[in-house]
């Protein structure tokens, strides 16, 4: 099951936080969520096994 591990504002942000997990050997997809004002909102989804693990090396890449 896929889960969100982390939301973005705009899709380059989103497109560019895929990539980068990616890069780090991650199984990632974004997905659109909404749209606040100006803002599209996207979601960044993992698998569920990989959540930590992903939320872990977002903090050492300093995506969040």
């Amino acid at each position: 099951m896929w889960t969100a591990v982390h939301m973005t504002t705009g899709v380059e942000n989103a497109r560019d936080i895929e990539k980068r997990l990616r890069q780090e050997g991650f199984l990632v997809k974004i997905k659109y969520f909404t749209k606040e004002g100006e803002d599209e909102l996207y979601e960044i989804l993992a698998p569920e096994f990989e959540a930590a693990d992903i939320q872990e090396a977002m903090i050492e890449l300093g995506i969040i």
